[in-house]
């Protein structure tokens, strides 16, 4: 008799189970675009490297061609300044992973989320995952989203290097950010 009681309880609760909800009209505000200019300083060997090698696979040599090593990943924490000059203003740093992914090319694949700590961006970043291939001049990279007041970011961001050695990398950023 108490199963049947139970079954009977269990039987009139209601069961939510929905993997979504209403569906409500958006009303975004206007869009948005932002260019920013700034350059980006990756030192890689010296006391303090701003960018570390945390893992790389173990491949024979016979099976890799290219000069930089496949499937290496890379951590970084480097400097967004407003100029290339190594005594620049540091308006934020670059935070991410970078993996470089091509067998036979230079290619890296980067996740990167670039934070404003300074001026009119201060508390706001952009985040790019894109493809980089890190041995061409120039270049372009995806912006994929952001926080601050670039949320729900979108655009691109032009790549030059500037300047480049082998403690110290600097490349210049254009960025065009659509954003709300």
């Amino acid at each position: 008799m108490l199963i049947w009681i139970l079954i009977i309880c269990l039987s009139q609760v209601a069961v939510q189970s929905q993997y979504y909800s209403k569906s409500l009209p958006y009303h975004p505000k206007p869009v948005k675009v932002t260019n920013l200019h700034f350059f980006f300083h990756e030192t890689l060997s010296s006391k303090n490297p701003t960018t570390v090698e945390i893992a790389q696979v173990n491949i024979p040599s016979n099976h890799n061609n290219s000069s930089v090593p496949f499937a290496t990943l890379y951590a970084l924490d480097d400097p967004l300044k407003i100029g290339p000059e190594h005594d620049s203003e540091v308006i934020g740093n670059a935070q991410g992973l970078t993996v470089l992914a091509g067998t036979n090319t230079t290619d890296a694949v980067m996740y990167v989320d670039f934070g404003f700590t300074s001026g009119k961006f201060k508390g706001s970043s952009i985040s790019i995952f894109s493809r980089n291939p890190i041995r061409e001049i120039e270049r372009e990279v995806a912006v994929i989203g952001g926080r601050g007041q670039f949320k729900m970011a979108t655009g691109f961001a032009l790549l030059k290097a500037y300047f480049i050695n082998d403690t110290n990398v600097i490349i210049e950023y254009n960025v065009t950010v659509i954003h709300y």
